[in-house]
């Protein structure tokens, strides 16, 4: 009779210890700037409501949420956006929002991330930033004048400039991100970068005329080194192969006083993380995965399917 008992109450055990932990569950994860609010592109809100929904996205990471404004403070439409989602948001000040299908348990001190619960009871992190868009290294490396930054002609030259116009803001967010890698829950991190990538920038891209140098990007090569995974190369190796540009739809690819790049970026942190798909999302099949049209934003957005265990 003892042993009976006994062995009940190790089941009643296994049960529940099976019940604490989620199954496992695909997460849809986005980043996307809207342009100055979704006003820019001259398209209705629901355009830009549309490319999130087409995204089929569980978390959205935005940038450039305010809009214009005749007079007085400039609106942010991110709130908006949520509430025709019928989500939840977050403003985390600097004209970027987390909004999401979960809910938002609470924001991380600086407001860099949010903690959210899913609904099998899944705990996530996702961190959103919108890095200086000024000085711009690639339009200083090849000559292209903006915000009166002056030219440069070595990649050295780009790391120093790209360090000192984003290296503080970089460090400010992965600190955060320190805080909480302890807890070993799975985290997401969303950005405008105004900077490519390391994978991007290589001596065989240049080579082939797609950047005029190779580059060791540190925005993201700080954000590899602190154990993310930048979901689009883990899924699309080749930079040549498969460029996944984002800025921007608004020029043709040989125009002179542009170049084309990837800056837009969905990253992955943790050990019970497979990334499935990386996808743009963008104007038409030729520039995107997944097409909305017309497409209201002058950056492409990126979404990633993930698997949590």
């Amino acid at each position: 009779m003892f042993r009976n008992i006994f062995a009940i109450a190790c089941l009643l055990s296994f049960v529940s210890v099976s019940h604490a932990q989620p199954a496992a569950e695909t997460i849809r994860v986005m980043s996307f700037n809207l342009w100055h609010g979704g006003d820019a592109g001259k398209q209705p809100l629901d355009q830009t409501v549309e490319v999130i929904k087409q995204a089929r996205a569980d978390i959205v990471g935005l940038q450039e949420t305010t809009s214009f404004a005749a007079s007085g403070p400039r609106p942010d439409r991110s709130a908006e956006i949520a509430k025709r989602l019928g989500w939840n948001h977050l403003d985390q000040g600097g004209n970027t929002a987390i909004i999401s299908r979960f809910k938002i348990v609470t924001a991380t001190p600086r407001k860099w991330g949010v903690r959210l619960e899913t609904p099998t009871g899944r705990t996530l992190y996702h961190f959103n930033a919108h890095l200086a868009h000024a000085p711009y290294q690639p339009y200083q490396l090849l000559s292209i004048p903006y915000h009166n930054g002056p030219f440069l002609k070595t990649a050295e030259e780009a790391i120093a400039a790209a360090k000192s116009a984003r290296g503080a803001q970089v460090e400010r967010l992965l600190a955060e991100v320190r805080d909480i890698v302890s807890e070993k829950t799975p985290i997401f991190l969303t950005g405008d970068f105004n900077e490519p990538s390391h994978h991007d920038w290589t001596a065989a891209a240049a080579e082939q005329k797609l950047c005029p140098l190779a580059v060791e990007w540190p925005s993201t090569h700080a954000v590899v080194a602190a154990g993310f995974r930048d979901a689009y190369r883990t899924i699309h190796a080749d930079p040549i192969k498969n460029p996944g540009l984002t800025w921007t739809p608004l020029t043709k690819p040989a125009d002179p006083k542009d170049h084309h790049d990837r800056i837009d970026f969905v990253f992955a942190h943790g050990d019970k993380l497979t990334i499935k798909s990386a996808e743009v999302v963008g104007e038409n099949k030729t520039t995107a995965d997944i097409i909305v049209t017309p497409y209201p934003s002058d950056h492409r957005a990126v979404v990633a399917e993930v698997l949590t265990k």
